[in-house]
Protein backbone atom coordinates (compact mmCIF):
# COMPACT_ATOMS: atom_id res chain seq x y z
CA UNK A 1 0.00 0.00 0.00
CA UNK A 2 1.38 3.27 -1.03
CA UNK A 3 1.71 5.96 2.07
CA UNK A 4 -0.07 9.35 1.32
CA UNK A 5 2.71 12.39 1.28
CA UNK A 6 1.81 15.15 3.33
CA UNK A 7 0.33 18.05 2.32
CA UNK A 8 3.09 20.82 1.96
CA UNK A 9 2.49 24.71 3.54
CA UNK A 10 3.72 26.72 -0.06
CA UNK A 11 2.48 30.53 1.68
CA UNK A 12 3.24 32.40 4.67
CA UNK A 13 1.27 35.47 4.93
CA UNK A 14 0.57 37.89 7.66
CA UNK A 15 -2.16 39.88 8.23
CA UNK A 16 -1.48 42.58 9.98
CA UNK A 17 -3.11 46.57 10.70
CA UNK A 18 0.41 48.42 9.03
CA UNK A 19 1.99 46.60 6.18
CA UNK A 20 4.55 49.30 6.18
CA UNK A 21 5.69 48.76 9.23
CA UNK A 22 5.39 44.64 9.61
CA UNK A 23 7.67 44.98 6.29
CA UNK A 24 10.21 46.92 7.53
CA UNK A 25 11.07 45.34 10.19
CA UNK A 26 11.10 41.80 8.21
CA UNK A 27 13.07 43.33 5.49
CA UNK A 28 15.69 44.64 8.12
CA UNK A 29 15.74 41.42 10.29
CA UNK A 30 15.47 38.64 7.49
CA UNK A 31 16.77 40.38 4.10
CA UNK A 32 12.45 39.09 3.15
CA UNK A 33 12.64 41.19 0.05
CA UNK A 34 9.21 42.83 -0.53
CA UNK A 35 7.41 43.90 -3.74
CA UNK A 36 4.13 45.33 -4.91
CA UNK A 37 2.28 43.16 -6.98
CA UNK A 38 -0.51 45.32 -8.64
CA UNK A 39 -3.88 42.61 -9.15
CA UNK A 40 -7.22 43.60 -10.37
CA UNK A 41 -8.95 45.87 -8.08
CA UNK A 42 -5.83 46.10 -5.42
CA UNK A 43 -2.41 45.46 -4.97
CA UNK A 44 -0.11 42.59 -2.29
CA UNK A 45 2.72 42.84 -0.56
CA UNK A 46 4.44 40.05 -2.04
CA UNK A 47 7.83 38.80 0.15
CA UNK A 48 10.35 36.61 -0.78
CA UNK A 49 11.25 34.77 1.94
CA UNK A 50 14.41 32.40 0.79
CA UNK A 51 14.42 29.57 -0.95
CA UNK A 52 11.85 29.36 -3.09
CA UNK A 53 9.48 29.96 -0.53
CA UNK A 54 6.41 32.80 -1.02
CA UNK A 55 4.95 34.84 1.31
CA UNK A 56 3.15 38.08 1.61
CA UNK A 57 1.25 40.77 4.04
CA UNK A 58 -1.78 41.84 4.07
CA UNK A 59 -3.47 45.08 5.79
CA UNK A 60 -6.34 44.07 7.12
CA UNK A 61 -8.66 44.82 10.67
CA UNK A 62 -7.11 41.78 12.32
CA UNK A 63 -7.57 42.32 15.86
CA UNK A 64 -3.44 40.80 16.33
CA UNK A 65 -1.04 40.50 13.76
CA UNK A 66 -1.28 36.73 12.82
CA UNK A 67 0.83 34.25 10.65
CA UNK A 68 -1.66 32.58 8.19
CA UNK A 69 0.13 28.99 6.33
CA UNK A 70 -1.57 28.20 3.27
CA UNK A 71 -1.10 24.62 2.62
CA UNK A 72 -1.81 22.98 -0.86
CA UNK A 73 -4.17 20.59 -1.58
CA UNK A 74 -5.04 18.64 -4.49
CA UNK A 75 -9.42 19.32 -4.29
CA UNK A 76 -10.21 22.25 -2.20
CA UNK A 77 -13.75 21.84 -2.11
CA UNK A 78 -12.86 18.10 -0.03
CA UNK A 79 -10.46 19.15 1.84
CA UNK A 80 -12.75 22.02 3.10
CA UNK A 81 -15.33 20.00 4.04
CA UNK A 82 -12.81 17.20 5.58
CA UNK A 83 -11.99 20.35 8.00
CA UNK A 84 -15.63 20.92 8.59
CA UNK A 85 -16.57 17.00 9.61
CA UNK A 86 -13.45 16.96 11.98
CA UNK A 87 -15.06 20.31 13.58
CA UNK A 88 -13.37 23.20 12.02
CA UNK A 89 -15.40 26.29 11.09
CA UNK A 90 -14.68 28.13 7.73
CA UNK A 91 -14.30 31.47 7.80
CA UNK A 92 -13.72 31.56 3.98
CA UNK A 93 -15.63 29.11 1.76
CA UNK A 94 -13.35 28.18 -1.39
CA UNK A 95 -13.16 31.46 -3.66
CA UNK A 96 -11.05 31.59 -6.50
CA UNK A 97 -8.75 34.09 -7.29
CA UNK A 98 -6.03 35.01 -10.25
CA UNK A 99 -3.91 32.16 -9.73
CA UNK A 100 -6.32 29.26 -8.00
CA UNK A 101 -8.51 28.71 -5.18
CA UNK A 102 -8.31 29.27 -1.21
CA UNK A 103 -10.59 28.70 2.26
CA UNK A 104 -10.00 29.08 5.72
CA UNK A 105 -10.54 26.62 8.38
CA UNK A 106 -10.67 27.49 12.22
CA UNK A 107 -10.44 25.36 14.88
CA UNK A 108 -9.96 26.66 18.82
CA UNK A 109 -7.32 24.08 19.39
CA UNK A 110 -5.47 24.60 16.07
CA UNK A 111 -5.49 27.87 14.91
CA UNK A 112 -6.12 28.70 11.38
CA UNK A 113 -4.98 26.93 8.22
CA UNK A 114 -5.62 28.09 4.35
CA UNK A 115 -6.30 25.73 2.08
CA UNK A 116 -4.29 26.90 -1.70
CA UNK A 117 -5.35 24.61 -4.67
CA UNK A 118 -3.52 26.46 -7.93
CA UNK A 119 -5.60 26.70 -10.84
CA UNK A 120 -3.86 24.21 -12.91
CA UNK A 121 -4.58 21.35 -10.49
CA UNK A 122 -8.47 22.02 -10.14
CA UNK A 123 -10.48 19.03 -10.23
CA UNK A 124 -13.85 18.18 -10.09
Amino acid sequence: MKALRPNPVVHLELHTGDECRASAFYSQLLRWRPERIEAGSGSYLALELGGGFGGGIVECGAARPLWLPYVEVAKIDQATEQARKLGASVPLEPREGPAGWRSVVSTPQGGEIAFWQPKARRLV
